[in-house]
């Protein structure tokens, strides 16, 4: 069944958003509520969150209200909260068979969504693929393998596709909430902070450092975890030796970003570059949002953090292996505040989550590679030829 169109039937005036589990996701999925709002600037708009997001959408312009929901609710404990919201459509964007059961539960009349995962019972508008989707083909073992000792050659229809710029996942999103009547035109996803956010997490962060100093400080922001597996870390010795030699070339400060599993990786870093702040597993996520709005540059591994700094304006240099920039990188292809640095090893990207070979992607991004792409950055900046915060 194709989806409707918004031409046919009235718009929406409550509209529930699902939206998606993984924080770079959700970062990506800020344009298409920013095209809803512009398409239905009278209608109310919520937001169904798992609460690990909530801090994330604090703020945001496109949204009149956030549902946060904790890990052991269930589908119907969900449904039955989601029912006093009297919401006339659902829009669902992840895939999952769960998100869709939720708002059937629900009764909310019209429920938009892609048909994927076995739900298309549960979901009475759905939304056809995209034609220029993308997949991201997990390589097996014997793929990497047969790719880096060149016995096998690159997909080349893959390389040539990937390059399209409505590769990039926000697609998937705005395809979403096209059909709902909104423009598919791509924008950079954007977060807000305010400035009063701003002062209170400068002085619960830096301020002791800063006084220290006697003046406020430049503060450059490092991020060297990843959720998602050690195929996506560049290694800890060069953010160690990047992060030095950056010091001595800008007199910044450095801020060490990550969970709680990261303190020990951030601990081993800010005792090896003096003067730099761990700030790992001492942050809820929205003063994550506003710590990374204060940095001047953030040096990070691809992960959530990459995402939500460039939303926020700040920019970022990324060396990627096992993913792909052009698919999943902060902001939108081509951005010119960021510096992505891809490896050109024949087995990237795979998107697995261990190296099964010798993990030749990142051990070829150099730390004097790293360094001169911040230095770019920096040098624009204090040159007057920064790039817009947020290109049109």
């Amino acid at each position: 069944m194709a989806t409707e169109s918004t031409s046919h039937s009235p718009p929406p005036t409550r509209l529930l958003v699902r939206g998606v589990n993984w924080l770079g996701d959700a970062v990506m999925s800020t344009p298409a509520l920013l095209r809803l709002r512009e398409a239905l600037p009278h209608a109310h708009v919520a937001l169904l969150t798992h609460e690990k997001l909530a801090g994330l959408w604090e703020q945001h312009p496109a949204l009149d209200e956030i549902i946060p929901f904790a890990k052991g609710e269930s589908v119907w404990q969900i449904a039955r909260r989601l029912r006093a919201g009297n919401f006339d459509t659902a829009l669902i964007l992840p895939n999952s068979f769960r998100s869709a059961l939720e708002a059937w539960l629900a009764r909310i009349p019209r429920r938009f969504g892609y048909a994927t995962h076995g739900r298309s019972l549960l979901l009475n508008h759905h939304v056809l693929p995209r034609a220029d989707a993308l997949a991201m083909h997990k390589r097996s073992a014997a793929e990497v393998r047969a790719l880096a000792d060149g016995t096998r050659a690159p997909d080349a229809d893959f390389a040539r596709r990937i390059t399209r710029p409505a590769a990039h996942h926000v697609h998937q999103y705005l395809h979403l909430a096209a059909a709902l009547g909104a423009s598919p035109v791509a924008q950079a996803p954007r977060l807000s902070v305010t400035p009063a956010e701003q002062a209170h997490v400068r002085a619960a962060l830096f301020g002791k450092t800063e006084a220290q100093a006697g003046r406020p400080l430049t503060w450059f922001g490092l991020n060297p975890g990843a959720e998602y597996g050690p195929a996506k870390r560049w290694p800890v010795e060069n953010f160690i030796a990047a992060a030095r030699e950056l010091c001595t070339r800008t007199g910044c400060a450095w801020v060490i970003f990550g969970g709680p599993a990261d303190q020990a990786l951030a601990e081993q870093i800010r005792a090896a570059v003096p003067g730099s702040v761990s700030a790992a597993g001492r942050t809820t996520l929205r003063e994550l949002v506003v710590a990374l709005s204060l940095c001047r540059v953030v040096l990070t591994n691809d992960t959530g953090p990459m995402h939500v700094a460039a939303a926020v304006g700040t920019p970022v240099v990324v060396p990627f292996g096992s993913t792909s920039p052009e698919l999943t990188g902060p902001g939108l292809p081509g951005d010119p505040r960021h510096r992505l640095l891809k490896s050109e090893a024949p087995c990237a990207p795979c998107f697995l989550r261990e190296c099964p070979i010798d993990f030749r992607c990142m051990k070829t991004i150099t730390v004097q590679r790293v360094v001169a792409a911040v230095m770019e950055i920096v040098t624009a900046e204090s040159d007057g030829n920064a790039s817009p915060k947020f290109p049109a």
